[in-house]
């Protein structure tokens, strides 16, 4: 081969690996082609090398299965429980503040009462009479002798009078009323009570009217006005004036039955102005004066 066509071959050659040195440098794959021409078939390939299979492993041992769990035992169903017996209802005790409860325990409480020296001179104490609901309530003085014997308040000839006078209201002394005094126990010799008498004995009367809660006071004679209104004005300046008791409950001041009773020259005029002051009471209650009798 001539000197010349030697070195045109090496040129070439050192060219070509420069070449492919730059795209080995460049991260290139392989030679850019030109594009096929159309129906031009692909050149066969030679079949490459088969790659040399990697060494066989021996194969892993089959695991032994796992045993199966044994099956769990059916449970007994559970025993049925009894039916829980109805309970009985439980009784509603009554409310200490009911009157009908609780009244007859003060009753109780004051005929062991001995606060005051009246307490052994007395038969019996005396509490009340009449309706502890009622809406209307007298109240007088103290009890007198016949009281003090009967244990029951206005039983004597006053209370008879007073019982007339209710029934002219058309009430009854027994239903529609609720009467009691200041003082439970007699005063000996029927006297006027002793203010320290009556500063003892008055919480029971604060609580009995509590208890009733009546929506008409008809406080009878001095002793009764000056004590539920705190006042030292006499029964002929207050009567047939509407006050208040504690502040919330109507009093109308009207005289004792036994005042009623006593003959004077002014006896007529005062029955005339009690009854007066009792229909004020009936006028503030809607009551109707019962029919004339035929």
């Amino acid at each position: 081969m001539p000197d010349d066509l030697r070195a045109d071959f090496a040129n070439l050659a050192a060219s070509l690996r420069a070449y492919v040195e730059w795209h080995e440098d460049a991260g290139t794959l392989g030679f850019p082609r030109a594009p096929r021409p159309q129906g031009a078939q692909p050149a066969p390939q030679a079949p490459s090398k088969p790659a040399t299979p990697p060494p066989s492993r021996a194969p892993a041992p089959a695991l032994a299965p796992a045993p199966a769990p044994a099956p769990t035992p059916a449970l007994a169903p559970a025993p049925a429980l009894a039916p829980t017996p109805a309970l009985a209802p439980t009784p509603t005790l009554a409310s200490s503040s009911d009157p009908l409860v609780r009244l007859p325990q003060l009753a109780a409480e004051v005929s062991t009462c001995t606060r005051c020296a009246l307490s052994s001179t007395r038969t019996q104490t005396v509490f009340s009479r009449g309706n502890p609901r009622a809406a209307l309530c007298f109240i007088g003085e103290a009890p007198g002798a016949d009281e003090d014997e009967q244990g029951l308040p206005f039983v004597g000839r006053a209370g008879q009078l007073l019982d007339r006078m209710i029934g002219a209201m058309g009430l009854s002394p027994e239903n529609d009323v609720y009467v009691c005094n200041i003082l439970k126990c007699r005063p000996p010799g029927n006297r006027r009570p002793e203010p320290e008498e009556m500063a003892t004995c008055i919480p029971y009367l604060h609580e009995q009217l509590e208890l009733v809660r009546p929506r008409v006071i008809v406080a009878m004679g001095n002793t009764a006005v000056s004590v539920l209104l705190d006042t030292k004005l006499g029964i002929t300046k207050l009567r047939g004036q509407w006050k208040l008791y504690r502040g919330r409950t109507l009093i109308m001041p009207t005289y004792h039955p036994s005042y009623l009773l006593r003959p004077s020259p002014q006896q007529a005029e005062a029955k005339r102005q009690a009854w007066q002051d009792l229909q004020l009471v009936m006028k503030e209650l809607h009551l109707e004066p019962p029919a004339p009798k035929a």
